[in-house]
């Protein structure tokens, strides 16, 4: 019996090691976090802040993102501060579908777009339970030190029933110190031009590339006006739509950009400042 006791007391001991250990490897370090996370065909940011607070940007199609943040969030973290849906897509609105289900969303950020997609419907239901800010709205803040720029839809789309969906992509610049880091959603051709028109700031230097590198996306003039070091395309391996396209990454190379990251080649990226 006594040795059993001592065995108990060893193996608890353990336990808390290993939860100490782990909880300090995901503890706030003072350092911004911005992931690119390996959902499959899909859009997925998550943004861990200097002080811990957290913000996740799009979730894929399906629960792989689950996986994806139970891998970068420590295990007895049931919270995200703020969750941003860019567009109604199913390859960016089914994952939060389950993100929703599965952790406390203080606030949700969307457009306001209409669309009847059944994915988009649960969203919504269960979004009830957070507090729902519309972009138009111009709810540019302070993220905890992390300045968070919503650069488009110019105008309200609250309500409306739009035909090219990726076009009404909410589009966000991070601003961090000396770091500026644009999220562009699916834009395509047209809203980076309406951008451009409109004489928008646009330097960054990371760029999450629009359309999982589409061809309808990352125009020559539009590339030159971020002026990026490095470019991020978030899509799946062995895709059925072939992203990235063959003249995206020409046109992204053509533009001077230094490093191209793919979740498809490098899976979960992760830059830290």
């Amino acid at each position: 019996m006594f040795l059993n006791y001592k065995k108990w007391l060893f193996c608890l001991g353990v336990m808390f090691f290993v939860i100490v250990l782990y909880s300090g490897l995901h503890w706030p370090d003072k350092k911004l976090h911005v992931y690119f996370l390996d959902v499959g065909q899909g859009d997925s940011i998550f943004i861990n802040t200097p002080n811990g607070k957290q913000m996740l940007i799009d979730g894929g199609a399906g629960n792989k993102i689950i996986y994806e943040l139970a891998e970068i969030m420590p295990f007895f973290d049931r919270k995200i501060d703020v969750v941003v849906l860019t567009h109604p897509d199913k390859d960016h609105v089914g994952g939060l579908v389950e993100v929703l289900g599965r952790y406390d969303v203080e606030k949700v950020v969307i457009s306001g777009v209409e669309s009847e997609s059944s994915d988009y419907l649960e969203f919504l239901r269960r979004a009830k339970n957070s507090e729902v800010i519309y972009q138009n709205d111009k709810i540019d803040f302070d993220f905890d030190g992390v300045f968070v720029d919503f650069l488009f839809p110019f105008d309200s789309l609250f309500g409306e029933h739009i035909f090219a969906m990726n076009d009404s992509s909410i589009v966000i610049k991070l601003v961090y110190k000396d770091v500026k880091i644009l999220l562009t959603g699916d834009l395509e051709t047209d809203g980076e031009k309406e951008l451009l028109e409109a004489n928008v700031d646009l330097k960054a230097d990371i760029l999450k590339v629009g359309h999982h590198g589409s061809k309808t996306s990352s125009s020559m003039d539009f590339l030159e006006a971020i002026f990026p070091e490095i470019a991020v395309i978030q899509c799946g391996k062995n895709n059925k739509f072939g992203h990235p396209y063959p003249g995206v990454l020409e046109n992204l190379q053509n533009a001077g950009i230094e490093k191209i990251y793919r979740n498809d080649i490098d899976g979960r990226l992760e830059f830290i400042f």
